[in-house]
């Protein structure tokens, strides 16, 4: 604990420049008492909390958690959707020198025991009875939270669970706390300092059990510094929040960003009502996965093909002129003067329009990040007139280490290093990188500690290179280089991106290692491909009818033979099978983030990727499947193995 000399100083501190999230808050309730914080749509209205009344309920839940138990170096374990009172009582654990574990909503309790092992977590918030039921379950398996305090009341009337309890007591004990004990509120305000832990987010664990990510105050005050000297953020945005919790994203961008810069945090009521509450808010800052976008332009697609002749008419007369003028200025050209009335012309009668469907009127400062994006989909947003730039960064650098700016946009890069951020790559190609916004180790793992940081330099994991222009090109994992049986060297991830490009493919492993040739086991992208289908009058009852249908894999051939005109003859796909399904986190065959789990993928699907390699025309196998009840079954699929035309 901190002594009442040390409280002092970082209260003191906090007022010049503050050093924790929860001395920022503070200072934005005295320095902006005016300005709305955080808004919330709740039954189609949006109620409002202004910095006060944030602060408010902040060091009320903390003196409420308090007297539950919660203390410093401890998790408060957070399971749920965006709800305004769950980043409250993030930021609540802060004050008490504990942390909050945001895990993913859909995260299983076998998962769960994984993701609340650290931090010896003794209370957990659920956002709704959903959640609680698997807290309770989990709590009867490992013993742990003692505690589960509940957002929703709905469904939980006739629960008898012990240490069930709502957040509104939760409240209600806290303020009266505050009001018993003097001198309360001030002590919670400056009771953390910049070297406690402000979350503790977990690795994706693709290769093996997540590690624990441990970001500290200083880290993100350091990250969110530097993105805004950089220009990427700027003051009083407008963001949305509607990205998982459990992401490095929504807590470094939304809690974190919020709070520093004074930005106002637009909650949608729920998920299912996201895209409608979005376009109301219109956020001046957007952030967003590529598959997000995609989906983006799916619907604009779809929307275009379902409207009237004269709009598709003006549609695909400006769209494409556009879209050529954004390659030709990327790469280094200038528009001409009918270029700027035809643009000019474009931007009333459709750009504006779609971006006013999309809720992106505003987005002056739009992302996107986790993987590689599609040129299609990128030069579409930025023909629009939304200024779409990728960013690269990891949970151990508060997602905030490289990233574009405008007249430096790649297609093929992510930009060059923020200020206040070193990039280097090593003599094995890996991308290192030492900042501020740099974690100093995993939680409670010396051996990953000693293995990832050396000298205050963090080894990504990425391999990549630097070009002339300091621009940052990533290739993929370096524990993914791999050889064929030749001796050619290939990241499959690099391949794997550049065929997800595609709208028309969602998730891909590409398989070759040791092998004398290039094979892959796609998914293809349900929506978008059946949006495709229906224009041309494919039939088809599922998405395992759709993936077979030989006009599909027609399509999916044809994705293949496109990327394999960039690859040398060596690294081309040959043969490809379309999977029954998408690749599921449920089942394990891809992270919460939508990353591959490929031991998991290459031991399920051992016998497709045999025949991928055989002579046969298609492989029947018993395709594994889990129930919504936990059962585990099998159903047997035939898929047809396809040759890419060379």
């Amino acid at each position: 604990m901190h002594g009442p000399g040390e409280i002092r100083a970082a209260a003191s501190a906090s007022d010049a420049a503050p050093l924790t999230l929860v001395a920022a808050l503070s200072r934005n309730a005295r320095e902006a008492p005016h300005r709305i914080a955080y808004r919330e749509r709740a039954l189609g209205i949006w109620q409002e909390w202004r910095w006060p009344d944030a602060l408010d309920d902040v060091l009320a839940l903390a003196a409420g958690f308090e007297s539950f138990g919660l203390g410093p170096d401890q998790a408060l374990i957070v399971v749920g959707d965006n709800r305004v009172r769950i980043y409250f009582s993030m930021l609540a654990a802060m004050a008490l020198r504990a942390f909050p574990t945001p895990l993913f909503p859909d995260t299983p309790v076998e998962e769960m025991q994984t993701y609340t092992r650290l931090g010896a977590p003794r209370l957990a918030l659920a956002e709704d009875q959903e959640q609680v039921d698997k807290l309770i379950e989990l709590r009867a398996r490992s013993g742990r939270p003692q505690t589960i305090i509940y957002d929703d009341p709905r469904g939980l009337a006739a629960y008898r669970a012990e240490g069930l309890v709502s957040l509104d007591d939760v409240i209600a004990r806290g303020r009266k706390r505050l009001t018993d004990i003097p001198g309360l509120r001030e002590e919670l305000i400056g009771r953390a300092g910049p070297d406690d832990i402000a979350a503790l987010l977990y690795s994706s664990g693709t290769t093996g059990a997540p590690k624990g990510i441990p970001l500290r105050h200083h880290n993100v005050i350091g990250g969110v510094a530097n993105a805004l000297a950089g220009g990427y953020f700027r003051r009083y945005e407008q963001l949305f929040a509607y990205l998982p919790t459990a992401w490095v994203g929504d807590f470094v961008f939304t809690v974190a960003g919020g709070v520093l810069l004074q930005a106002t945090v637009n909650i949608p009521e729920r998920q299912e009502t996201a895209l409608h509450d979005m376009r109301e808010v219109a956020p001046t800052f957007y952030l967003a996965a590529p598959r997000a976008w995609d989906n983006m332009l799916t619907r604009v697609q779809v929307g275009m093909a379902d409207s009237t002749p004269m709009k598709r008419r003006l549609f695909d007369f400006f769209m494409p002129r556009a879209i050529d003028l954004e390659r030709r200025k990327l790469a280094g050209g200038r528009a001409s003067v009918s270029d700027r009335i035809t643009n000019a012309l474009g931007e009333m009668l459709i750009y504006a329009p779609i971006k006013d469907f999309l809720g992106l009127s505003r987005a002056q400062r739009a992302f996107t990040g986790g993987e590689a994006m599609g040129e299609d989909t990128f030069l579409f947003f930025r023909a629009l007139g939304i200024k779409l730039k990728q960013f690269y960064g990891q949970t151990e650098t508060c997602a905030l280490s490289a990233a574009q700016t405008e007249g430096h946009v790649r297609l093929h890069a992510v930009g060059a290093a923020m200020p206040g951020v070193d990039i280097r790559i090593d003599d094995n190609g890996e991308i290192l990188i030492r900042s501020a916004s740099v974690i100093s180790g995993y939680f409670e793992d010396p051996v990953a500690t000693d293995k990832a940081f050396t000298a205050g330099w963090l080894h990504t994991g990425d391999a990549g290179y630097l070009e002339d222009d300091n621009s940052l090109v990533v290739l993929g994992r370096v524990s993914e280089v791999v050889h064929t049986a030749a001796g050619e060297r290939f990241i499959p991830n690099f391949i794997e991106n550049r065929l997800k490009f595609s709208p028309f493919v969602r998730n891909v492993a590409v398989i070759g290692a040791g092998r004398d040739e290039l094979t892959a086991i796609v998914c293809i992208d349900y929506d978008a491909v059946g949006h495709w289908a229906e224009r041309r009058a494919v039939s088809y009852s599922s998405y395992a009818d759709l993936s077979q249908m030989p006009e599909v894999q027609a399509l999916v051939a044809g994705v293949l033979a496109h990327v394999n005109e960039t690859q040398p003859v060596g690294l081309r796909v040959n043969r490809f099978v379309n999977l029954h399904k998408d690749f599921d986190a449920d089942d394990g065959e891809i992270t919460r983030t939508r990353k591959l789990k490929r031991n998991v993928i290459e031991s399920t699907y051992a016998p497709v990727i045999e025949a991928l390699y055989g002579t046969a025309p298609e492989i029947t196998f018993d395709a594994p499947i889990l129930y919504e009840d936990g059962r585990r079954g099998s159903v047997r699929r035939t898929l047809r193995i396809c040759e890419v035309k060379r």
